[in-house]
């Protein structure tokens, strides 16, 4: 056993090639060879000419097939999709560029490259060393939000026969992102959203914008921030000089959290979610376009704000072409995560399907903490566009995205 132990790290890289080499072998290709030495064997022992022939000529076979396998190939292989980004509905090409790096020529074969469940087959000529490169290309169509894997392309050699078929993979998977509807909304600084362009609150601060009062002045202040003018009236109104300062009330920065509920559950169908991906994903958009902080959590998918770079649009789109539903993506777990990574949050969006209750809006909205101004966004295609605002919560109603815009403008007068 200790022999055995010893002597394996030196066969067994010797026998790689070898498993590799039969790994090409198909199916086809083994039952020719097993019938073939069946039929040699009965052949030589029962005197069989035709049998012993049929063995020789299957075994010969087998052995030729190998041929059109043996050697290695250099290839340079890219797919270049002519757009990387879609809407739903629109389609793309997906240019495969295949080059021999080799020191010889390379003889024709067989290139497959996988797109999602579909293959495309193309057959690639004779091709010079250093020569120019073969181009071929094949379309992509965009039916619905998604990622589309484009790839790995591979190339497939064989014999004639079948009984050989040798596959390289010589690329990786490229993505083609299908981006959810969007539509055009109005600058966040109108509407419902009017208070997204930051705000004062009433916690009190020794430096900003938004000027408050004056008080008097004690040890520690700036005293850039002291009035002069009020200090002078103030000193000579008594017989001792006290100074005055600036007081103002702290203004935040605006941060937006759109939160997309990704539980099933809450939609009666799953076209709904598609819908409600879209309200969040117009809502997100038009923040990051506004130049406004965001965090959105989308069904089971989320991205934030890095701090010291700036957001990108389509990075957004992205996160929300792989955004799926799960039980576990629901409205309350979303909220209570998008708080942990975006504790700034000063205003959040909601989007939910038709079945959550008033009861539980509520309840979720009741999470987010004192001075977060919510907004909620149920998807209903059976119901009529609505807005409906009280003290605890506000609730649009739209049965389509294109209710969007509209139900946000009527914020105005809510």
């Amino acid at each position: 056993m200790t022999a055995l132990t010893a002597l394996a790290p030196r066969v067994v890289p010797r026998l790689a090639p070898l498993w590799t080499r039969l790994a090409a072998v198909t199916a086809l290709g083994w039952t020719v060879l097993a019938a073939s030495a069946v039929a040699l064997a009965a052949g030589t022992v029962a005197g069989w000419a035709e049998a012993t022939l049929a063995g020789l000529t299957g075994l010969v076979a087998f052995a030729l097939g190998a041929v059109f396998t043996i050697g290695r190939m250099q290839l340079l292989v890219t797919l270049e999709p002519r757009r990387r980004r879609l809407e739903p509905g629109r389609s793309t090409r997906v240019d495969v560029v295949v080059r021999n790096a080799a020191a010889r020529a390379m003889l024709p074969l067989t290139l497959e490259v996988g797109t999602g469940a579909q293959a495309h087959t193309f057959r690639v000529p004779r091709l010079a060393a250093g020569g120019d490169p073969h181009v071929r290309d094949f379309p992509v169509d965009a039916l619905r939000r998604g990622v589309i894997p484009v790839g790995p392309a591979g190339s497939v050699r064989g014999d004639p026969l079948g009984m050989w078929q040798r596959r390289v993979t010589w690329t990786g998977v490229t993505e083609i992102f299908v981006h959810p509807r969007t539509v055009r909304l109005a600058a966040l600084g109108q509407g419902l959203l009017r208070d997204l362009e930051g705000r004062t609150t009433n916690d009190m601060s020794t430096s900003d914008l938004a000027f408050h009062t004056l008080r008097e002045y004690v040890p520690g202040d700036d005293r850039r921030y002291i009035h002069w003018r009020s200090s002078a009236k103030t000193g000579s109104a008594g017989p001792v000089e006290q100074f005055m300062v600036r007081q103002f009330r702290d203004t935040r920065r605006t941060h937006l959290m759109v939160i997309v509920d990704g539980d099933p559950r809450s939609y009666p169908d799953p076209d709904d979610f598609e819908t409600a991906v879209s309200v969040g994903a117009s809502v997100a958009a038009r923040a990051v376009e506004d130049g406004v902080d965001t965090t959105a959590l989308v069904g089971d998918r989320w991205i934030g704000k890095d701090p010291g770079r700036r957001q990108h649009r389509g990075e957004l789109l992205d996160m929300c072409a792989r955004a799926a539903t799960s039980p576990d993506a629901g409205l309350p777990g979303l909220t209570v995560r998008g708080l942990r990574v975006a504790p700034g949050t000063t205003s959040a969006v909601l989007v939910t399907g038709a079945n959550p209750a008033p009861a539980a809006l509520r309840k979720v909205t009741a999470q987010l903490p004192p001075g977060v101004r919510a907004v909620t966004i149920r998807v209903d295609p059976l119901a009529h566009a609505r807005l409906l605002s009280t003290a605890a919560l506000t609730v649009l109603t739209l049965a389509r995205l294109e209710d969007l815009p509209m139900l946000l403008l009527k914020g105005e007068a809510a």
